[in-house]
Parts: structure tokens; sequence; C-alpha cells
């Protein structure tokens, strides 16, 4: 099968740009963990931070802001491509209020998971502690615009939802109580429950143009072929890319459920597993070099705490790179994505 090229992605994200200077939306507002998080967990004491060199190296003005990545995350080029002209704040950071708040806000949180022990092993924002947070900017919303804008802000606003593979990774395979209650596959069904849960939660406060993100082939992360790979060190880990695709798979019909059960919903899936496996798989056809190993230090275990300006071995071009730390993708791999999710995000966006 043809991929796309790098150019090609890129030029699609140029015509996706509106032309005039007004947001093709009036905010957007983002649940989930560390693919979504611009810098919630700063506020918090938690071993899930990315405050801190070399995150944030290749970031505007090089500062780190607390996203996992070396610039800039998916949803910060999708809201530049959907006319932002800055990204929506983390809602937690104190500072953030009053106008800022008019074009939508962040609550995703390193760490987090659909499953609420997830967060509370690593001290972040569960899913429905940042429900309780958006409900909370909602109070604030009303004050600084007045009821009837605030109602149409929320209403009118897409919220892109990212969340699971946190639950897979740093919860079910290195927590025995759950890793011996249930299967795998067991979990998933649990997880996507807690997802039918929070989108129903979400709507009844408002949210009518939902994008849910996939969860990645999880086995193709360097940690985990890393510390999962046993023999084949450079292959992703099959069982779980396997366990990924299964969650995915009811992540689609619980949505299509969903559409039926709540009236006016417009709720997507929007497949970021696929695109990934074959970025991974062929990095060279996306400008890629180097896929298996990431940027940061030795490119094998290296994440958060790990991932610092001690980390020996580095890399000086990100760019080449599919992964900057041992979990999360480069800015180059995210400008990608970003083109990819937008266009499957077009029924939210008329």
């Amino acid at each position: 099968m043809r991929h796309p090229s790098t150019f090609s992605t890129y030029f699609l994200l140029l015509l996706l740009v509106p032309i005039n200077a007004k947001p093709k939306v009036p905010a957007i507002f983002t649940f989930g963990d560390s693919s979504l998080d611009v810098g919630n967990n700063d506020n918090f004491i938690t071993l899930a931070k990315a405050n801190y060199r070399p995150y944030g190296r290749d970031y505007e003005n090089q500062i780190p802001t607390g996203r996992f990545c070396n610039g800039k995350l998916t949803i910060d080029y999708a809201s530049e491509t959907l006319g932002f002209s800055s990204p929506q704040p983390p809602y937690v950071t104190l500072s953030i209020k009053g106008d800022n708040l008019l074009n939508g806000a962040c609550f995703a949180s390193a760490g987090s998971g659909l499953d609420d022990a997830t967060a509370q092993q690593y001290n972040t924002i569960s899913m429905n502690e940042q429900l309780e947070f958006f409900k909370d900017y909602q109070r604030e919303l009303m004050k600084i615009a007045g009821k009837p804008k605030a109602l149409s802000i929320i209403s009118d606003g897409i919220y892109f939802i990212g969340s699971g593979s946190c639950d897979f990774l740093l919860n079910y395979y290195i927590n025995p109580v759950r890793y011996n209650a249930y299967t795998p596959y067991q979990y998933s069904d649990i997880l996507v429950q807690s997802y039918s849960d929070f989108i129903q939660n979400l709507y009844a406060l408002g949210a009518r143009k939902i994008g849910v993100t996939t969860i990645l082939p999880i086995g193709c992360l360097p940690a985990a072929i890393t510390i999962f790979g046993f023999r084949s060190i450079n292959k992703c880990v099959t069982k779980l890319n396997n366990v990924a695709i299964y969650f995915n798979q009811k992540l689609n019909s619980t949505t299509l459920n969903l559409r039926k059960k709540l009236p006016g919903v417009n709720l997507v899936v929007l497949d970021t597993n696929q695109l990934s496996y074959n970025i991974v798989n062929n990095p060279s056809q996306y400008g890629f070099i180097e896929a298996r190993r990431s940027c940061c230090g030795t490119g094998l275990i290296e994440v958060s705490l790990l991932c610092n300006q001690n980390s020996i071995g580095t890399c000086v071009n990100a760019s080449q790179y599919v992964f900057w730390d041992s979990f999360h993708p480069t800015d180059a791999f995210n400008k990608i994505m970003a083109a990819h999710l937008v266009s499957q995000a077009s029924p939210i966006l008329s």
C-alpha cells in the first residue's frame, strides 16, 4: 500500500488552515493523558512531569512547558490548523483565568487513564477529576462571557479525548492486583465501559462535538519493546499490539452505541493506531531514520525523570526520530499525526 509522503501530509495541513484569522471552531477542550497534557501536572507533586530540559528544547524559546515532547504535541498542531493563534492553556495553572478561557482549555494529565486507579498511583488527575475541573471551568466561563455566550462556546466547541495507553503500560502490566484479577481483554472491557460513562457525563455537561483517539500500537513503544520484548529486541511486541487492536475495536463499537443513545451528539473515533504502526515499521517513507530507539538518552527506557539533561547519548536532531522519549513521539511525528487526525475530525468541525 502506498503511504503519504511527509510533503503531502504537510500540504494537507496547509489546505486545512482557515484562510481568514477566525478559528474554525470557538474552542477546543482536551481530556486524557500525556498525549494531550500541555502542563497541568506542573502543579502537582508527581513523577509524571516534563517541565525540565531536555523536554521542550525545540519548543518556542526552548522552554519546557510540561509537554512530554521536544516540541509541540499533536493537539498544538491541530489547534494551529484550526486557526488558533495560541494553544489552549492547562486549566489548573492558577494564573490562567479571564479571557484566556474563551478559546477552551486543557484538562488532560500525564499518567492518567480511564481506570481511576492509574491516576491515583501517580498522583495525577483522573478522568473523573478532569470532569470536575471542567465544571469549574464552566462556572468561570459564565462569569467572564455571560451565560448565552458561555453555553454557545460549550456546545459548539470541540472535545478531544485521548486515554487508555497508560492504563495498560503504567498500571495493568506492572500492577499484580489488576494483572491477576483480569485478562488484558477483560481489562479492556472495563476501560471501555469507563470511556462510555465518561462520554455520557461529558455530554450531560453540554459537549456535542467529540473526537476520541484510539490507542497507539503500544507494543511498538521503545520502553515496551525493552521491557516486554524479551528476545525480539528490535520488533514490536505482538501480544501488546493485539490488546491495543481489541481495545480499539471495542472503542469503535461502544462509540456506535453511544451515537444511538445520545441525541444530537457528534461523536467520532480518530484512528492513531494504523498510521503510527506504518511510521514505526516504514520510518524512511515519512522522513525518519530511527524508530526503535528514542532521542533521549539510550532511547530504550528513558522517560520522565530518567530523561534529563544528564541523560547520556541524547540525539542532536530529534526530527530524525519517531520517538522523543521511550513512551512519547517527537514534534516531527506529532505534526504528521495532527494532519491525519484533523482530516478525520471533519464531521465534528462543521
